[in-house]
């Protein structure tokens, strides 16, 4: 492969000054998926409109050098929205089945280092039209003196959508209006925002008794038909009404079968049932049946609220409540407050006491309590006083005063709680008075006032109670930034004292309270100790990795530095290189007491002392690594997308060329690059072609270019590009290379489009034409087209090379033309040469018409060429002269004929500078190929072996034509 290497030293000086081609990120948003429209709103905002469950595409094509990295994020709509960074170029961003809140603003930012990010942003509009909701209301009111009553009825549509809907009323098929009838008002009621729309039927007349329809539309935005909903009128239509076979309070024992019927007592039309529980769903084994809810053996877990809710769309629901109550009792507990007015922490002779006790029951109010004292009932006197509902303690509480303590008054007391009448067990809870019962002090046990563990372990936090009766103690964090325990409340009992962490995390360092309860012991100021935990982890060092490049024979420092740790201080660093042990590099003595770093000097870098370093820096829990990758091998080449036009097709061999443009990262890190290897393997295929580029000194920002010759069209290729300095190979930088049609205006070097990309070098279908031309090649042609029409490949005859041409099957008719319109050119000549392949192959081929489209004073369309008729199962050229007095385009027209048998086919199109060739190639003989008598030639297909080439002509005109000499210097068109 024959290529070039030019170092843009003199084309193009400032590219080695400073940054060169250096330039900083610049991105566009584009869409690639189903959007309805793209539009510009009233602030002058990109607003891309896409129907709900539709896919999103957006694409971010950016710019910039070296390449930017692209990265999505959204706001509004779902706040959480998030899409993962990413450094791939024309980053798309595709949702499948997009939903309504998903729309928002979309942000795409492109980075690159070289100056600020872009940003750019669109903001997505989704459009969706729900089933409209149609209700109900009807009122009566008196008239005159009560000689009659007024009925108006409100028919209220209300419908979720974006845009707003339009409604439309019917009344059967006929469409009201508001001023249509003066018995019907229809209007917006305030606050709604165009989601309600109200049809007033006022003073209701026997003709309004009919089917009312609400139609809702979006105006068929995206697609999305109108919806509609009906509702019949009669005289007899009311609102759900119900009863109850129960009480609104049910109390029920454990274990009984509950069963609640919900009955209707009115509705037309006929209400629908359901039952709710709330909170959460209906127990596990209930069963709603209509208006029959059945909760086998129930639970106390079962109680709540259960909502029976009949609707029919006619007025509000109607909606029954019933609170269901499981009788259950726990957690009896009991407090003693000594002398409140004396303001006494402990008991003694002489002052008053109360003991309290509370129970958690269901319902609470039903809750009776009683007192014993040494197992016999406490009799009431003048010291001795029972009452309920303490305002100073929790609802249904029942305490017990003794009134000027005496020491007969010492005993134990009993308090129990129960449900008269009912299966449920009796609580009790014990409390003992005597002189030694003291209020509770709370200590941390010698040696664990600091508790230290290592992460992962697990830990215990202990702290004493002493004092009758023991209290449960509670524990909390003391650390503003974390409120809540591990476990994550923000207090958790422990009846021994102890708080047990089952696996620690350096997150849970920090300081504990323990602190007495109020309940189960003395009601008095709680008593407080603190805890403090530290857990040990290992270090945390940086870099954890990094590349250090430096030049043959230069020095180089290698720093393993701690984070964070705990303990925070370095006990040792051990350096491998490559695995092996290395001998430990000197102590710096300020550094000797708590080092927080580790270092590794190397006196010059050379290849034996290139690779990879390790240090391993250990505290007393254990050890984290630093890697070094040590070279002097030079930096990937950056590949410069940005080239205008890269791609150069050649007219007929089938091939293209491709600028490859590129900068070499941070040449100054190491030694100066010699030469690149290149790399060329085209896609799907294993061997590549190898060669050296020889360069000069290479600057920072300074771009190198290299032609990439003989590509074949529409293939993509792999380039792969290796920098070579006296190290020795670098590293390499990849990319691939696609074939795009050329879309430019004609210049003096040919400009040929061969179909092969989808945006068919800039031409359109004609929008005012019958039909239009189709782009397919052997690959993707419909196997059962018609027999005996139509190319079986394009000009190259590979099977993968793209041609246009016009289906003539059914529906089209006699006379129907399909149009296909190029560019608009600039004429800066006086003449130019049209060029290109044509096929017309079957018993009813039409006609092909080449137009000129002039627009310097107006729009004037031209004939320049026509052909009409069979021409064989062969490819065959035309060249074209036109002389357009101003801006033109030319138009490809093909014309269907008397049947289906009348496929046209169009390849390789070429626009040209100057006059065509004086001695043209009769159409009816064909092209030729490289090496080929005229007698060798197939009336059938086309060898695909060979390339099709120009050819001189000879003057000899006998009937034998003699072996025509190639143009194309033996090319096979390979590269």
């Amino acid at each position: 492969m024959e290529v070039t290497c030019l170092l843009l030293l003199a084309l193009i000086p400032f590219h080695c000054r400073g940054q060169g081609v250096y330039a900083p990120a610049q991105a566009q948003i584009v869409h690639a998926g189903q959007a309805c429209v793209v539009k510009e709103d009233n602030i002058s905002e990109r607003v891309y409109t896409i129907r709900e469950g539709d896919i999103l595409m957006l694409q971010c094509l950016v710019t910039g050098h070296p390449r930017p990295q692209v990265r999505w994020t959204k706001t509004a709509g779902s706040a959480s929205d998030k899409f993962q960074e990413t450094s791939v170029f024309n980053e798309t961003l595709r949702i499948e089945r997009i939903a309504r809140t998903q729309g928002g603003r979309y942000y795409c930012k492109a980075e690159n280092g070289v100056g600020v990010p872009a940003i750019k942003s669109i903001r997505v509009d989704v459009q969706y039209l729900d089933e409209p909701m149609l209700t109900v209301h009807q009122t009566v009111s008196d008239v005159r003196g009560n000689f009659y009553q007024e009925k108006t009825v409100f028919l209220r549509c209300t419908v979720n959508s974006n845009p707003p809907a339009r409604f439309i009323w019917k009344r059967g098929s006929d469409t009201l209006s508001h001023s249509q009838d003066n018995g019907v008002d229809i209007y917006e009621p305030l606050y709604t925002q165009g989601e309600t729309k109200v049809l007033k039927l006022k003073n209701l007349r026997p003709q309004d008794y009919a089917s009312y329809t609400c139609q809702v539309s979006v105006r068929n935005v995206c697609g999305i038909p109108d919806k509609a909903i009906t509702f019949r009128l009669t005289n007899t239509t009311a609102p759900p009404a119900l009863k109850l076979s129960v009480n609104e309070t049910l109390v029920v024992n454990p274990g009984e079968n509950v069963t609640v019927q919900c009955l209707l007592t009115g509705g037309d039309p006929l209400p629908q049932l359901q039952w709710s529980h709330g909170p959460g769903p209906l127990p596990l084994g209930a069963l709603a049946q209509g208006g029959t809810l059945s909760i086998p053996s129930v639970q106390a877990r079962d109680s709540g609220y259960y909502n029976c809710t009949a609707t029919n769309n006619v007025g509000n629901p109607a909606k029954k409540t019933v609170n269901l109550l499981v009788r259950s009792m726990k957690n009896a507990t009991f407090q003693i407050t000594p002398d409140v007015i004396k303001e006494s922490e402990n008991i003694q002779l002489g002052q008053d006491l109360k003991l309290s006790c509370h129970v958690d029951a269901v319902p609470q109010e039903k809750v009776t309590y009683q007192w014993f004292k040494n197992g016999k009932p406490a009799r009431m006197s003048k010291r001795l006083l029972v009452t309920r509902n303490d305002p100073e303690l929790p609802a249904v509480t029942s305490s017990l005063e003794l009134i000027d303590l005496h020491f007969s008054d010492y005993g134990t007391y009993l308090c129990m709680a129960s449900f008269p009448g009912a299966p449920v067990p009796d609580l009790s809870v014990e409390v003992n008075i005597s002189s030694e019962t003291v209020p509770p002090t709370i200590s941390v046990p010698k040696g664990r006032a600091v508790v230290t563990v290592r992460e992962g372990s697990p830990a215990e936090l202990q702290c004493e109670v002493r004092g009758k009766p023991r209290p449960p103690v509670l524990w909390s964090r003391v650390d503003k930034e974390a409120a809540l325990l591990p476990s994550g409340l923000p207090l958790e009992e422990t009846p021994d004292g102890k708080l047990r962490l089952e696996r620690v995390s350096r997150d849970m360092s920090g300081t504990y309270r323990c602190q007495t309860a109020r309940y189960n012991g003395f009601n008095v100021r709680p008593r407080e100790a603190q805890v403090q935990l530290n857990v040990q982890f290992p270090p945390e060092v940086e870099p954890s990795s990094q590349d250090v490049r430096q030049a043959l024979g230069r020095p180089v420092l290698l720093r393993c530095s701690l984070l964070r740790g705990s303990p925070q201080r370095i006990v040792s660093a051990v350096w491998r290189f490559k695995g092996q042990l290395l001998p430990p590099p000197p102590v710096v003595p300020a550094a000797a007491e708590a080092p927080d770093h580790a270092e590794l000097r190397l006196d010059a870098v050379t290849r034996d002392s290139s690779g990879s370093y390790e240090c391993s820096v250990s505290n007393d829990v254990g050890s984290a690594v630093c890697l070094f990758q040590v070279s002097a091998k030079a930096y990937s080449p950056e590949f410069y997308f940005d080239t205008p036009n890269p791609t150069r097709s050649h007219k007929l061999s089938k091939n293209y060329s491709y600028v490859l443009q590129w900068t070499q990262r941070e040449p100054d890190a190491v030694d100066p690059v010699l030469n690149y290897r290149l790399s060329v393997r085209q896609l799907n295929q294993h061997n590549a072609v190898v060669k050296a580029i020889p360069v000069r000194r290479v600057e920072k920002g300074q771009l190198l270019e290299y032609i990439l010759t003989d590509l074949r069209v529409p293939h993509s290729y792999e380039v792969r590009l290796t920098p070579y300095t006296t190290f020795g190979a670098g590293d390499m930088a990849s990319r691939i290379i696609h074939y795009t049609e050329p879309i430019n205006s004609p210049n003096l070097s040919d400009n040929t489009c061969h179909f092969e990309d989808e945006k068919i070098c800039g031409y359109t279908q004609d929008l005012t034409d019958n039909f239009d031309w189709t782009r397919q090649n052997a690959l993707t042609q419909n196997p059962k087209r018609s027999p005996n029409t139509g190319p079986p490949t394009d000009i190259s005859g590979t099977p993968e090379g793209y041609y246009m041409f016009i289906e003539t099957s059914r529906p089209r008719e006699l006379g129907d033309r399909a149009r296909l319109v190029s560019p608009l050119y600039n004429a800066s000549a006086k003449f130019y040469c049209v060029s290109f392949f044509y096929h017309m192959y079957g018993k009813h081929i039409g006609s092909l018409n080449l137009l000129v489209r002039s627009r310097n004073k107006g729009v004037l369309d031209t004939h320049a060429w026509s052909l009409s008729g069979n021409k064989g199962n062969v490819w065959q050229q035309a060249h074209v002269p036109i002389s357009p007095s101003g801006p033109f385009q030319i138009i490809f027209e093909g014309v269907r004929g008397s049947g289906y048998l009348g496929d046209i086919a169009i390849d390789d199109v070429t626009l040209k500078k100057g006059e065509c060739p004086r001695k043209q190639m009769d159409p009816n003989k064909g092209i030729l190929l490289c090496g080929l008598d005229s007698e060798d030639l197939h009336p059938g297909l086309l060898p695909t072996n060979l390339c099709p080439c120009s050819f001189a002509h000879s003057e000899n005109t006998s009937q034998t034509l003699p072996l025509w000499k190639p143009l194309c210097n033996g090319r096979d068109g390979q590269m």
